[in-house]
């Protein structure tokens, strides 16, 4: 598995798996296939990957250590990348389709809506996360702060469940925001049970 994974053709694999709902979103509306309400069908469909994308960036390491494949990790960054396209697209599709890409219109709607304030919120964390997501960034503030930058990506998936589930609360439709908070609490639980362990394992040491 391994070596397949570690194949040059994988990760153009891997981009075209994370291009592709983009793809059929594009496709749909093109083809006005998106069924009555193709501006909703746009707005909800990018928002969807962008939290899966969150999702799957942020199982790799859990995975990575469970099945002991150290060349999941190279498919953190480009998980990520495709999460914040995916978020941007949500929120371009947002102030395009719904407000007419009008800045007033939009600014009085975050201050109004707290499920769109939130999810604004975690699209600016995302920004310096996307912005830093190459190697000469890497080097450029050291690997310390560099992954102090990125913890902000675990703010980053609860402003985006709590941004689905306010969004969802609306219509009473709750069952898939209790899919992605059981997903989000396996994957944030076991990173805060790994890092209590370290830290007992440092305090053990002579």
């Amino acid at each position: 598995m391994q070596p397949l994974l570690l194949h040059p053709a994988a990760k153009a694999l891997l981009f075209a798996l994370c291009l592709l709902p983009f793809a059929r979103l594009f496709h749909g509306a093109w083809a006005e296939t998106l069924g009555p309400n193709p501006a909703e069908a746009l707005i909800r469909g990018t928002g969807d990957w962008a939290l899966r994308g969150l999702c799957l960036a942020l199982a790799v390491t859990p995975l990575r250590q469970w099945t002991g494949l150290v060349a999941l990790a190279r498919w953190r960054r480009m998980l990520g990348l495709f999460a914040f396209f995916y978020a941007l697209l949500h929120f371009l599709a947002y102030a395009w389709l719904d407000k007419g890409l009008d800045p007033a219109d939009i600014l009085r709607d975050i201050a109004k809506r707290p499920f769109i304030l939130v999810g604004s919120l975690a699209l600016l964390l995302m920004l310096p996360l996307a912005a830093t997501s190459v190697d000469r960034a890497i080097r450029a503030l050291g690997a310390r702060r560099w992954k102090q930058l990125h913890r902000a990506v675990y703010a980053v998936a609860l402003l985006g469940l709590l941004h689905f589930f306010w969004m969802r609360s609306a219509k009473n439709n709750l069952g898939e925001v209790a899919v992605y908070a059981a997903i989000l609490a396996l994957l944030l639980g076991w990173r805060l049970l790994d890092a209590w362990r370290r830290h007992r394992a440092a305090c053990s040491k002579p």
